[in-house]
């Protein structure tokens, strides 16, 4: 078998007639890797809208586009790819105001619970919107290469998932996630629930615990999680981001471990965000007597944009048949999702009491 890394899959192909976007929201995930990634991407960036119109019209400024006056005046630029980069609470809204028939992308998650993601299924299926949830990780150049490298048989039969995170996160960066009471499921980790899902389809069940850090007041910064997928695949999720004491212990890192080979992933944007580190993967193939290193062409930001923004661009050209992340298929993270959050909040099994002397 050849195990050339340079064979692994790591970018989606360009759309060939790129459409203009329009893009509802100016937060900081706009101008630090939206617009960063559709720029490398070659995609005709046409304007944004944001209530706050000052912070609309520095960041428009900034990048040489349109800030639109209304929401009416963007969703009705013609031909149009929307680029909904807004709080979860808003993308119905949003969505309910674009044209029939639109192609959208919708930031992550799908609404702020199942009930909005509900919700926003049903408006796309009654304007017959075709939009995709932003879960641009599946996109990474080390998660297409993974992905690649699993279809290959490369790792054989994969049966154990662990994500580990211990790392310093600056919530401060997102002021709107204060006063939520979902943030990190919901914000943070349904990127890797919703990579594993894309790996080992959806779990039977999941065992979760969320809670927040007494050294702040984001509702929640820590979490452990157990996907139940049976008797032969063990997946489990430890995530902190109050590792506050120095780099040399923080981890961002997936193991994934199949019946004949191994992968190791390290996600190095979340190591000193939004600056980071560089990604990394490493693959033992199966029959191998080493660790193989896949060198990357790119990284998480803002190359992941770039992937996931060409997936919907070719499927609104006719060139791809499929949309990854559909709202169809999103729908099913954010079930997982409600799931862990319902687990959080259910006692779990009671130890025994000593018998009485």
């Amino acid at each position: 078998m050849n195990f050339d890394p340079a064979i692994l899959q790591q970018s989606w192909p360009p759309a060939a007639k790129p459409r203009p976007i329009v893009t509802f929201g100016a937060g900081s995930i706009v101008g630090d890797a939206h617009y960063p990634a559709y720029r490398k991407g070659g995609f005709p960036i046409a304007g944004l809208y944001d209530p706050d119109q000052a912070k609309a019209r520095k960041l428009a400024e900034a990048w040489g586009v349109t800030a639109y006056p209304s929401i009416a005046e963007a969703a009705d630029v013609e031909n149009a790819i929307f680029d909904l980069a807004t709080p979860p609470a808003r993308h119905a809204d949003v969505l309910r105001a674009l044209p029939e028939g639109s192609f959208a992308l919708i930031q992550k998650p799908m609404g702020s619970d199942l009930a909005e993601a509900s919700e926003i299924l049903r408006i796309c299926r009654d304007r017959n919107i075709s939009a995709a949830v932003n879960f641009q990780l599946r996109f990474a150049p080390m998660m297409l290469a993974l992905k690649d490298a699993i279809a290959r048989g490369w790792l054989g039969e994969v049966v154990d998932f662990d994500a580990w995170l211990a790392l310093d996160t600056p919530w401060s960066l997102w002021p709107f996630l204060n006063g939520l009471p979902r943030v990190e499921i919901a914000m943070h980790s349904i990127h890797y629930i919703d990579l594993i899902r894309q790996i080992l389809g959806n779990p039977l069940s999941v065992h979760a615990k969320t809670l927040g850090h007494p050294n702040h007041a984001v509702a929640q910064t820590r979490t452990s999680a157990i996907l139940d997928y049976g008797d032969r695949v063990r997946c489990s999720l430890s995530i902190n981001h109050d590792h506050k004491f120095g780099r040399r212990f923080q981890a961002c890192e997936f193991r994934v471990s199949g019946t004949e080979g191994a992968a190791y992933v390290k996600l190095g944007v979340n190591l000193d965000y939004p600056r980071g580190e560089p990604d990394e993967l490493m693959i033992y193939p199966k029959g191998a007597s080493d660790w193989i290193n896949v060198p990357l062409q790119g990284s998480w930001f803002p190359d992941a944009f770039v992937g996931r923004m060409a997936n919907l661009q070719r499927f609104a050209g006719g060139e791809d048949k499929d949309l990854v992340s559909s709202v169809e298929d999103a729908w099913h993270t954010m079930a997982l999702v409600e799931a862990a959050y319902q687990s959080s909040a259910a006692p779990a099994t009671p130890l025994a009491q000593q018998p009485e002397a």
